[in-house]
């Protein structure tokens, strides 16, 4: 396989002034991510009560020494008025006995773990990866439910609270398992995450699952309860059998967990043969000098790839036709991939290359990686002309029907 040759240099004044650029671009989102990490504010208070914090919970949950892959932890960044750090939930996959699994802890120091709109489309996003790749989903429950001053964006359409309840039917009854462990409120709308998962833990004088609370019961129908009396673990565990487990702490109920997912059964293997990882060529810390800080600034994509793909080698398909967009076979940690890369604006040619490429790796079982750095598809009456339209729709016709991985990195405009 050819390896990429590349022609920046770190010693290059544009190289400096770009790596410059991005650096403080980094320095903004490691700021933005540092906030997050550091929950809400009702942080103290909800620790004083002997509770782990969610990042915690997770921490503990993992295998000793393996890495949590989180996602969209930016959620609700700069929304709110600031209130939501991360929406209120942590999401992402982490390994856990032995096995990757899908993670949803809500983040009680976040106005209770309420869930504003952002909060449910995170929750759902982490279902939807979970459901495509066949992972476990583990909810680490503490949340009172709708955020109520918002609750007119939360619960009404189709994609809104309740999809997270019908997900988790959907992916139960494909061999999906859902686990929950209840470790603090799950009050009304809420309560259905542990009623529908095939397995539910909850934490001794800690956890709540009810549909109304005490002050609701009483204004309803005058019975005076106490939350633990209503839906406490004893009552669940004992009692109405909506529980499985019963955890004497947030501790022992994760060490619950993990012997659920041990006992979880065979897991379903990847398809792709792995190679033996190599660094590529090229640093890959050179790529901030790489991207220009400028994104109307035109460059040539394949420094990116050199930068990426093991041993900078690359099977180029179509290199001399609709080169605005670069295609071809590489290895990323040993995983085979097909990347698509555009290098300017799409023509015709380059609509029907990408389309062509992503028909071949489909047809392969080979993942796709997309690098994306484009203004768009070629305007004008010479581009009509040629059937930019109906080949633009050709490529998207590709990428819609692909069952096969996908991933997509935004490297430009």
């Amino acid at each position: 396989m050819a390896v990429l040759q590349s022609k920046a240099s770190p010693e290059n004044e544009d190289f400096r002034k770009n790596q410059k650029h991005h650096a403080g671009l980094w320095a903004e989102v490691s700021k933005a991510m540092e906030q997050v990490r550091r929950g809400g504010e009702a942080r103290a208070k909800h620790e004083q009560r002997g509770k782990l914090f969610a990042r915690d919970r997770i921490h503990k949950l993992l295998d000793p020494g393996t890495p949590f892959l989180e996602l969209s932890p930016l959620a609700a960044h700069g929304m709110y008025d600031g209130a939501a750090p991360g929406a209120g939930i942590v999401t992402g996959i982490g390994r856990v006995s032995g096995r990757e699994v899908m993670i949803v802890a809500n983040d009680a120091t976040v106005k209770g773990g309420t869930y504003f709109p952002v909060t449910v489309k995170k929750h759902i996003r982490a279902q939807e990866i979970a459901l495509e790749n066949h992972l476990p989903c583990v909810y680490l429950v503490d949340s009172g439910g709708a955020f109520l001053p918002l609750q007119d964006e939360v619960f009404p359409d189709r994609d809104h609270f309740g999809r997270i309840f019908f997900n988790q039917a959907q992916m139960s009854a494909r061999g999906i398992p859902q686990i929950a462990s209840v470790m603090g409120s799950c009050t009304a709308g809420g309560a259905y995450v542990p009623a529908m998962s095939d397995e539910t833990v909850m934490v001794k004088n800690q956890a709540t699952i009810f549909l109304a609370g005490p002050p609701l019961v009483k204004a309803a129908i005058g019975e005076e309860v106490t939350a633990e009396e209503l839906g406490g673990a004893d009552t669940h565990c004992r009692k109405s059998g909506v529980a499985d487990h019963y955890a004497q702490n947030d501790e022992h109920a994760l060490e619950i967990v993990r012997d659920i997912v041990a006992n979880l059964g065979p897991r379903r293997r990847a398809r792709f043969d792995r190679a033996t990882p190599e660094p590529p060529l090229y640093d890959p810390n050179e790529i901030p000098g790489v991207v220009p800080s400028d994104l109307r600034k035109p460059w040539d994509i394949r420094e990116l790839i050199a930068r990426v793909v093991d041993g900078s080698r690359f099977h180029e398909f179509k290199a001399l036709y609709g080169t605005t967009i670069v295609c071809g076979f590489a290895h990323i940690e040993g995983y085979p991939v097909g990347i698509v890369a555009n290098n300017g604006v799409l023509f015709s040619e380059s609509a029907l290359k990408a389309a062509h490429f992503v028909e071949l790796c489909c047809q392969r079982g080979t993942p796709l990686v997309f690098l994306q750095n484009i203004t768009g598809f070629m305007v004008g009456k010479t581009a009509e002309e040629r059937g930019i339209a109906k080949d633009g729709a050709k490529m998207v016709t590709a990428v819609s029907n692909a069952q096969v991985p996908k991933f997509t990195v935004i490297v430009g405009g």
